[in-house]
């Protein structure tokens, strides 16, 4: 049965998924670059970015498994992209060149629309102006059968745990401070939406988190 999943996402010590002030120098934010040493550090992750090599190991393993069976993606728009409110042109494609790493289909939350972006590779950016359940509904028609994958950011996580949406998360906690930022649990009491930790294991990068709703 077709699952919502959250997949490598990484926070820092302090709860965040992202830095502050995130704009075209600082996609993740300031700082938000370091909490993620250890998906750059997989094969999984080069090979995504055209780069050779990479450790193997539980990172890896980790990497790897948030790509098997995926479908379809939904993305906040803040991971599409830098710019807010109306779109000015369709110049924007994403932050990934002419081949994005999804390949598969992409739907875009968004407050504002725009016609679908066709990519190399298999990737078309679908924008969606009619909320979360549009998006998830959307998503599984185009996923076939397979799972979907909430690829962010935190507030889009939110609003999908705070409907119990979501099936399963991987979280990587990453030994790094930021101190400000968008915190994932802001706000949210997990026991009483029916999730629980149901596996945990430490890497001298992350450690990982899987977090499953009963």
């Amino acid at each position: 049965m077709s699952k919502l999943r959250v997949n490598a996402f990484t926070l820092s010590l302090d709860g965040y998924g992202a830095g502050p002030d995130q704009d075209l120098q600082n996609p993740l934010g300031v700082g938000g670059e370091a909490l993620h040493k250890w998906a750059w550090s997989t094969r999984t992750f080069r090979k995504m970015f055209g780069e050779e090599g990479g450790a193997t190991g539980t990172d890896e393993d980790f990497a790897a498994r948030s790509f098997e069976n995926v479908g379809a993606w939904i993305l906040g728009r803040n991971m599409f992209g830098p710019i807010r409110g109306e779109w000015p042109d369709d110049r924007w494609k994403g932050w990934w060149g002419d081949n994005p790493p999804y390949h598969v289909p992409v739907f875009v939350l968004t407050h504002h629309k725009r016609e679908s972006i066709v990519m190399e590779g298999g990737t078309t950016f679908h924008f969606v102006t009619d909320g979360i359940h549009s998006a998830l509904e959307q998503a599984k028609a185009a996923a076939d059968g397979k799972d979907v994958r909430v690829g962010g950011g935190v507030a889009t996580i939110q609003q999908y745990l705070q409907e119990k949406l979501i099936d399963e998360m991987h979280l990587a906690i990453s030994p790094v401070l930021l101190g400000a930022g968008e915190k994932l649990f802001a706000g949210l009491e997990m026991p009483r939406l029916g999730y629980h930790c149901s596996e945990q294991v430490a890497t001298p990068l992350a450690t990982h988190v899987v977090i499953r709703r009963a």
